[in-house]
């Protein structure tokens, strides 16, 4: 048997292989995104079953084969199943495993990219912070990830939203949830961040086009 790797990771996508089996994309702090085969995910008393839905976050115990690597253990420490409760904000998690999915690369250092994506999964989940907030904050740094950003805002902002900015593209990732904005400049920061999107981000996200049917 190959040699056994310890990652910590996040699990952004599952598929079915076959009856019982399963494959699984993850975001991992030492590999980047990885694809891993997990042999009998899917039967109900598989010891990979809790590991094996997207959002499952924890230890994952792997060894590489031909083409993925594949699952030997896994401790999942975290499933944020908060989100199930609400339809908006699992369908806006998703999203954010998408559109993670489409900055994310194998043999990437994946610390930053998994770090931001577990802040901001955990963000949605506080009441206490705009969804819409959570959502524009998080495009924005994950574009920062990347370097396909801009200092300033592509468009002419108020000075509230010119602060937000500065914040969202720079301050340490566990600050980075820890102001809110009035109404009006929510949508001029949504708008800013929404043109860098159309200017850096080639893809249309399926996940983006449920939660707009869901307005």
């Amino acid at each position: 048997m190959a040699d056994e790797i310890k990652v910590t990771g996040m699990v952004i996508n599952t598929m079915p292989v076959g009856e019982y089996n399963k494959r699984l994309i993850l975001i991992t702090r030492e590999l980047g995104k990885i694809t891993v085969f997990a042999t009998g995910a899917a039967k109900p008393t598989s010891a990979f079953l809790g590991a094996s839905f997207p959002f499952s976050f924890g230890d994952f115990y792997i060894s590489k084969g031909r083409n993925a690597y594949n699952l030997h253990a896994a401790s999942v420490k975290r499933r944020f199943e908060e989100l199930s409760n609400d339809i908006e904000k699992m369908c806006r998690g998703s999203y954010f495993l998408e559109f993670a999915d489409y900055y994310a690369h194998e043999g990437m250092d994946g610390e930053e990219l998994l770090k931001l994506l577990y802040l901001s999964l955990t963000a949605l989940i506080n009441e206490n912070i705009p969804d819409r907030l959570v959502t524009a904050v998080f495009e924005l740094r994950c574009m920062v990830t990347e370097g396909e950003y801009t200092e300033y805002p592509p468009v002419k902002v108020s000075p509230a939203c010119m602060k937000a900015w500065e914040t969202a593209v720079t301050a340490p990732l566990n600050k980075l949830y820890t102001f809110v904005l009035s109404d009006d400049v929510l949508l001029e920061f949504e708008g800013a961040v929404g043109l860098l999107k159309r200017r850096f981000v080639g893809k249309r996200f399926k996940t983006l086009d449920i939660l707009k049917e869901l307005k």
